[in-house]
């Protein structure tokens, strides 16, 4: 019997739910309109349960961004995921937004660097390879037009989400490629997946996103992640 799992996405201005059987897509939605988070998310969640079929008692597991992400946007998301788990009796699941992004990666790439926007030109970002495993923390990022030009003399380097085009108007290396994106809840599935088979779960009553905060200092121009 294959698991399912119904996944939520809401750390950008964009909000998404998706209900997976395995690696089977059964149900999703998606609502680019910002601040509508509070009044969308429960009705998708709904919505998406009645198309597949499925009760929330059904569920082997609720899986939710947690972060980095806008503070109101993760706050719904993570309430709504933690409602779920204790009205059910399932298991919670955080997967990192960054990683969500980097699985939306379209074709090969051998580096990926997953970007959310922050405010002017700075962004919090993640590099991963091309099977999307993490090579290096979580940062705060200043961009400028020498941003990661040790990583692009090495290679091609697939730039993803929300924080791309702020820095596809400045960088100008010929091995750069650009795919600006929100992060999408149907990305979530093989993290979500790995996460139920491993039992790596979340304390429902403890558990906190990862919220973006105002920069104290960013990191250096030129600093390598």
């Amino acid at each position: 019997m294959r698991e399912k799992i119904l996944m939520i996405e809401t750390s950008t201005e964009c909000c998404s739910v998706a209900l997976a059987d395995g690696t089977q897509i059964l149900a999703s939605r998606v609502n680019e309109t910002p601040r509508q988070h509070a009044a969308q998310l429960v009705p998708y969640i709904q919505e998406v349960l009645k198309e597949s079929g499925v009760s929330a008692n059904a569920l082997d597991a609720v899986a939710v961004s947690e972060g980095p992400g806008s503070y109101t946007g993760l706050r719904v998301g993570v309430s709504t995921a933690k409602g779920i788990c204790f009205g059910a009796g399932v298991p919670l699941i955080g997967i990192d937004t960054l990683e969500i992004l980097a699985r939306q990666a379209e074709g090969r790439h051998d580096r990926i660097i997953a970007m959310l926007d922050a405010r002017r030109m700075e962004v919090y970002a993640a590099p991963f390879d091309g099977a999307c495993h993490k090579l290096g923390d979580t940062r705060a990022v200043i961009l400028d037009n020498s941003s990661y030009w040790e990583e692009l003399d090495a290679g091609t380097v697939l730039f993803i989400g929300t924080g791309v085009e702020k820095f596809q108007s400045i960088c100008q290396h010929p091995n750069a490629r650009f795919q600006p994106c929100f992060p999408l809840a149907t990305a979530m599935v093989q993290p979500a997946l790995a996460a139920l088979q491993k039992k790596e779960f979340k304390d429902v009553a403890y558990f906190e996103p990862f919220y973006l905060k105002e920069f104290v200092a960013g990191i250096s121009r030129k600093s390598v992640l």
